[in-house]
């Protein structure tokens, strides 16, 4: 079933032509990019089966393309590669944003980017953000993975990305797979050690962000750093 199946007051195009885009739900939003729907259920039906399966926007938001093949619907590589397509421009505004504003004016613009990034992975990641004099992003990258300890991430490795990048200042980050953003001991000893490490070459830690799907936790403003 495609638009032209729906009831005329139902259909999205025609709605945000009317009312402009703020007036439609996201469902309705996702269905005009899948444009049809599958036997037995229409395209707005499985705009909602696609937000029920990820979490909404925001997890949908953290999906890749495997994600996406395993939905009912979007067997197909054109779908699968337009909405990937979209949800990348997402993340790259994101990131455009951080690197035309100092960072900390906009704290939960970091959090909203690390969980487009990193917190939906089914892996823990360690990934840090590099920033300019002016604390605006230079780079992003995700430089370790598996269960984080002081012997897992190597100091040495981050200082020499830091160096690399000129950076004056670091955010680091992380996610919790189990869904919880508490900080462990170990995530609090390998800040420190990062912290000691990065003060040698004049970069200061700015904060340890610990993000999972829906939920972000800044060690900074916790007193941990």
């Amino acid at each position: 079933m495609s638009f032209k199946d729906l009831p005329p007051e139902a259909r999205p195009r025609e709605k945000l032509i009317a009312r402009g885009a703020a007036a439609l739900g996201d469902a309705e939003l996702l269905a005009l990019l899948l444009r049809t729907g599958i036997a037995g259920k229409n395209v707005l039906q499985l705009a909602q089966e696609l937000l029920d399966t990820f979490g909404g926007i925001a997890g949908l938001l953290q999906t890749g393309v495997d994600d996406l093949k395993a939905v009912k619907g979007l067997g197909g590589s054109a779908k699968r590669a337009e909405l990937t397509a979209v949800l990348e421009l997402a993340r790259r505004a994101m990131a455009e944003r951080l690197k035309e504003r100092t960072v900390f004016d906009s704290p939960e613009a970091v959090a909203h980017y690390l969980q487009l990034h990193i917190a939906g992975r089914a892996h823990e990641v360690f990934a840090v953000l590099f920033l300019d004099a002016q604390h605006r992003l230079i780079a992003m990258e995700e430089l370790f993975r598996g269960t984080l300890t002081q012997t897992s991430v190597y100091p040495r490795e981050v200082v020499l990305r830091a160096l690399h990048h000129h950076a004056a200042a670091v955010v680091l980050a992380h996610n919790h797979p189990s869904g919880g953003v508490e900080p462990s001991r170990a995530d609090e000893a390998l800040t420190q050690t990062l912290k000691a490490a990065l003060a040698l070459v004049d970069v200061r830690v700015l904060d340890h962000v610990v993000v999972a799907r829906g939920l972000s936790l800044s060690m900074a403003q916790r007193g941990l750093l």
